[in-house]
């Protein structure tokens, strides 16, 4: 369905940005991956990728922190690969405590590269996707950009803004065949999640997995963590003709938790 196409992914050498980069691989889409990590397993995570769907994949190291790298980042796709015509943005960090003991550097990486990174790839993807006449703009939210937990100040607060920020873009492109929308997950078991489960389960002073089943019992109804391929085909379904009047949403796959 993607086949020509071009997707830039931020954050995808593993996690949800990998399972969406797997996704959108599978449906013909070329792909520009991004994200640290050891570099032969980059390497053969990159190779695997083109050789398994008959796609080019490239990758960039481009720091998410660092606007000027976010550019030359953009800059390569579309030399790379032609355009930018899919823009993921998926890149995030996450720390955890009171507001009151939370670091203020911590605060400002988390704004920079969860809210401030989206800004600066969009605002460098835009004019390719405008001369095309043609875009797909996904953030990748959270639950947190439309409710809160404690202890989450920064998480929180730059996902509320990834999600008026899909909403801004939705309007500034309406009509021009380019959407903007946001995915809002609930639990997912990745790496940025595991840590949480741990905690959980010391606090009960229970094993791994039932701490993982606490955690989803306070928040998720289904009791069941969403996975990265459910993220990956929905993020597909957004690229897809049935999707070209759906923009400006943020949509939750969040097994019942924002429907309390």
């Amino acid at each position: 369905m993607l086949k020509a196409k071009s997707a830039l992914v931020t954050g995808s050498t593993s996690g949800i940005g990998l399972g969406i980069a797997r996704a959108l691989a599978a449906q013909g889409c070329n792909i520009m991956l991004n994200g640290f990590g050891d570099p032969d397993e980059i390497e053969r995570i990159r190779a695997g990728l083109s050789e398994n769907n008959g796609v080019t994949v490239a990758y960039c190291n481009a720091d998410m922190t660092r606007p000027d790298e976010i550019a030359a980042l953009v800059q390569a796709t579309a030399q790379q690969l032609g355009s930018v015509d899919i823009l993921v943005n998926n890149a995030g960090i996450q720390h955890t405590a009171p507001v009151e003991e939370f670091p203020p550097e911590r605060w400002d990486a988390i704004i920079a590269i969860n809210l401030s990174s989206s800004f600066h790839t969009i605002h460098r993807s835009l004019p390719l996707m405008r001369k095309k006449g043609w875009g797909r703009i996904i953030n990748i939210a959270s639950v947190h950009g439309l409710v809160a937990s404690v202890h989450k100040a920064a998480y929180v607060t730059a996902k509320h803004g990834l999600v008026g920020l899909t909403k801004v873009v939705a309007l500034e492109t309406a009509g021009t065949g380019i959407t903007s929308n946001a995915l809002c997950p609930g639990w997912v078991r990745t790496e940025m999640v595991e840590p949480q489960i741990i905690a959980r389960a010391r606090e009960l002073g229970v094993d791994i997995e039932e701490g993982g089943r606490n955690l989803l019992a306070e928040k998720q109804p289904s009791r069941q963590f969403v996975s990265v391929e459910q993220l990956g085909e929905t993020v597909v379904f957004l690229c897809s003709p049935a999707a070209s009047q759906i923009t400006g949403v943020a949509i939750p796959v969040d097994g019942g938790w924002t429907a309390q």
